[in-house]
């Protein structure tokens, strides 16, 4: 991560419910709970804080121990942005404050996506909000409906999300050529606050609700978002008890191996 990174918070949103994965936040990863693993895999990229937004007290307490900073936030929210409104609402960041905000599921994130879509905001004026996304070079990836893609104007502005297979290049039965590739959407936002406060009232869009995928609701009302296209894909995030399984094991890999040599 190079340049002088904007000012920025980054908010975790953490839901102590979870039909997949009962209690996700609190989950164990190599002795502390995801949702601090998260907040400390993120802490190198510059922000100036890094808050957890929970809607449980376990929550809270959990991350406090652990050195955390974490709010209260409703238990009703219908969405992680609302959850994000409220807390930023409760540590007053003014309008043009720029928010990150990193899913409380991936303790492997790569913490220079969180840097770079805040600088990509703060110097974007014609957008509301950034997020990431990177090349898809496998065909079964490309037409998994579990995968999002995106697809990009000139400006590097997003026109559309979708869980289709998109663009489809019709004289390549529709697999994803080498140049250019597709584009896999990475959940991760850069938000200004008063932007962030303003987005629960916009009415929800019908495309938004057809392809399940909330940012379409931006786009559907006229705002812009900037993506930032990285050079790789971030680590897995954990949906399931076997993602969880999988991510324990790379952390007690990590804990076994020998410290590098002088």
């Amino acid at each position: 991560m190079s340049g002088a990174a904007p000012r920025f918070t980054v908010l975790i949103p953490a839901r102590l419910a979870s039909t997949r994965l009962p209690g996700k936040p609190l989950a164990d990863i190599g002795g502390k709970p995801m949702v601090v693993r998260v907040a400390e895999r993120v802490r190198p990229a510059g922000a100036e804080r890094v808050v957890v937004a929970a809607d449980d007290e376990s929550i809270v307490a959990a991350c406090r121990a652990h050195g955390v900073d974490a709010v209260r936030t409703r238990t009703d929210h219908a969405s992680g942005s609302d959850r994000l409104a409220e807390a930023a609402a409760l540590l007053g960041l003014d309008d043009s404050h720029v928010v990150v905000n990193v899913q409380g599921d991936e303790p492997l994130i790569d913490p220079a996506l969180a840097r770079d879509c805040a600088a990509l905001l703060a110097a974007r004026d014609d957008c509301v909000m950034s997020t990431a996304a990177h090349a898809i070079h496998d065909a079964d990836e490309y037409r998994n409906p579990n995968v999002v893609k995106v697809v990009l104007d000139a400006a590097s502005r997003a026109l559309y999300f979708s869980r289709a297979p998109l663009p489809w290049w019709r004289d390549g039965a529709g697999a994803p050529p080498g140049d250019p590739a597709p584009l896999r959407h990475v959940g991760l936002y850069a938000y200004r606050a008063g932007f962030l406060r303003a987005f629960p009232s916009l009415p929800p869009a019908a495309l938004e609700q057809a392809e399940a995928l909330e940012q379409l609701r931006v786009l559907w009302h006229g705002h812009r978002i900037a993506v930032h296209v990285s050079d790789h894909a971030p680590g897995p995030g954990i949906d399931t008890p076997a993602d969880l399984a999988r991510v324990r094991a790379q952390f007690e890999a990590a804990a076994e191996e020998p410290p590098a040599s002088a």
